[in-house]
């Protein structure tokens, strides 16, 4: 049933305004700190002067270089500057130095990534460190990468060398099976009742329990 889905469809880019804190302000997320929350307006000349004095600030500063929610506060500055002057060229020149077109590029795709994907981000699942190679994919291959980094434990050394290989050509599949990873295994703890009605299923109709789960959510999909 899978291949049935299109997995072009689920989109794998940003949907909310740049610079806009979707992450950053929510409570169940950031807990008190979603009040503090910060929106970078490329259009506003004030809020765009604010967002370059923050990259230079998170590119000099390595105080919270373990707060995820801080790192995306950085990745939003980058965004919205690089939106508002236009080129990622002359965000970097617009921040100072020692700010890099690099750093700013790495940052703005962080911010880009899809919501599903930044809240693991925020909530220290995944590194962002770790996103930072997530975002130089595209496509559903982002889902693919994030996904096998929360449940099979990727370092950020095997999710960049990933990254790479699916950049050169590499289908996702083929990149985590390269690394030990198996595409699509999951590991799911079930309430016992709901498990046994599952191996149930699984065998009086002749299928895998991975294939019942997912007949059942294609039904799901489809209301």
């Amino acid at each position: 049933m899978t291949g049935e889905r299109g997995a072009d469809d689920i989109p794998a880019d940003r949907e909310s305004p740049v610079g806009e804190p979707v992450i950053r302000g929510d409570e169940e997320i950031a807990g008190q700190r979603a009040a503090e929350a910060v929106q970078f307006d490329p259009d506003d000349p004030e809020s765009l002067a604010s967002a370059a004095e923050v990259v230079l600030a998170f590119a000099t500063d390595t105080v919270g270089a373990e707060d995820n929610i801080y790192m995306l506060r950085g990745a939003a500055a980058c965004a919205a500057l690089v939106r508002g002057e236009g080129s990622y060229k002359a965000a970097a020149e617009r921040a100072g130095d020692p700010v890099t077109v690099a750093f700013i590029r790495k940052w703005a795709r962080v911010h880009d990534l899809p919501r599903a994907v930044r809240r693991h981000v925020a909530m220290g699942e995944i590194a962002p460190t770790a996103a930072k190679h997530i975002a130089r994919v595209s496509g559903p291959a982002r889902y693919d990468l994030a996904w096998a980094t929360l449940d099979h434990d990727l370092t950020v050394r095997d999710v960049r060398a990933i990254a790479s290989e699916i950049n050169d050509g590499a289908t996702p599949a083929a990149a985590l099976l390269a690394h030990g990873v198996e595409p699509g295994a999951l590991r799911l703890q079930l309430p016992m009742d709901t498990y046994r009605d599952l191996r149930r299923e699984a065998a009086t109709s002749g299928r895998s329990p991975g294939e019942v789960v997912d007949d059942a959510l294609s039904e799901w999909e489809a209301f």
